[in-house]
């Protein structure tokens, strides 16, 4: 099978990608770099059956070539993280939503299937504990630039659902909940990379708000494992499924199982929201999926305990700056290479 993921050299991306060449499908990635990285595919880059283009898909004639050639699209590009949507709110809406909508024009031409990335931010300020995907999304004022992720995404899944129900364009959804694991950065916001990062390097460890909101995070490998469950199930098409860990932990309970994992001696310090993003942030106080559906469906469950997702991300970052030609279990990378751009350049598989 062909696969096109879009955002491929992203964080959740590239570890699909993996998970797809090491099936022996054939992967195409396109992806402009804006929150993805080259490292993330330094080290299967250069295999038969991947091709890379560092372009958008915005570019609509390479993106249609790219559908074209595959059998499946997987969507990932998108404005992420917390900082990033509260910094550039224009561009979230513009890459979240005319970059769904030029997907799933091009893919329909061909009936090509697509699974489009979602998030649990569309849930909003709903307080309908745990979140299902039939239930209510309560999202705040269009005043308040923090609520603009979360209508892009929601926008795109009534597209998504739009071209299945209209044009029978085979889509699913899948609603991620706070993924992480190896790769992640916390650049744009994200918060268990930023906690490890600080103790390792003996900073305090920041807590936005009282840190008595609680989060369930999910490692990338099972969540990829639910990808790959998903867009083999016939009967998942048209429909939207929560992606994550139902294990709860409070953002304070997050940053003293770092700090422990860590044996670091970073203090832990408290910020408010308003220093942290801009004036009237508002944060939810949970976030927990109902994964029932995916169960029903699948059999998925996740299975990696967070703590080993900890020691995880630890061990990739201090190996990486260590030796940047190591991967998170010590194997060495080809050294760098200029990247392939555009499709005259880029190896077809």
């Amino acid at each position: 099978m062909r696969v096109l993921i879009t955002g491929g050299a992203g964080f959740i991306g590239s570890h699909l990608a993996e998970a797809f060449l090491g099936r022996g499908d054939v992967v195409l990635i396109l992806d402009d770099l804006s929150t993805g990285s080259i490292e993330n595919i330094r080290h299967f880059k250069d295999k038969p059956t991947v091709s890379y283009w560092l372009d958008s898909v915005m570019n609509k004639s390479l993106l249609a070539e790219l559908v074209d050639e595959s059998d499946l699209v997987i969507h990932l590009a998108a404005a992420v993280g917390v900082r990033l949507i509260v910094e550039s709110p224009v561009r979230t809406i513009d890459t979240n939503v005319h970059g769904t909508e030029l997907v799933l024009e091009a893919a329909q031409k061909k009936k090509k299937p697509v699974f489009v990335a979602s998030t649990s931010e569309v849930y909003g300020k709903s307080a309908d504990i745990p979140f299902r995907e039939d239930g209510d999304l309560v999202l705040g004022p269009t005043t308040k630039g923090r609520w603009s992720y979360a209508a892009s995404k929601a926008l795109d899944e009534f597209l998504a659902l739009a071209y299945w129900k209209e044009k029978k364009l085979p889509v699913i959804v899948g609603r991620f909940f706070n993924t992480t694991g190896p790769r992640q950065t916390g650049r744009y916001g994200m918060v268990l990379p930023t906690f490890v990062r600080q103790a390792i390097e003996g900073r305090p460890i920041t807590i936005f708000g009282d840190g008595r909101q609680s989060r369930c995070f999910c490692h990338v490998g099972d969540v990829v494992g639910a990808i790959l469950r998903l867009v083999e199930t016939p009967a998942a098409i048209g429909q939207v499924f929560n992606i994550g860990s139902s294990d709860e932990v409070t953002i304070e309970e997050l940053a003293r199982l770092v700090k422990a994992e860590v044996k670091s001696e970073s203090e832990i310090c408290y910020v408010p929201y308003e220093q942290a993003y801009e004036e009237g942030f508002e944060d939810m106080q949970r976030r927990v999926p109902s994964i029932a559906k995916i169960e029903t469906y699948t059999g998925w469950r996740p299975s990696i305990p967070l703590d080993v997702t900890v020691s995880q991300i630890a061990r990739h970052f201090t190996e990486r700056e260590s030796d940047p030609l190591q991967t998170v279990a010590g194997v060495l990378r080809p050294k760098w290479q200029t990247p392939r751009l555009g499709v005259s350049e880029a190896q077809k598989a």
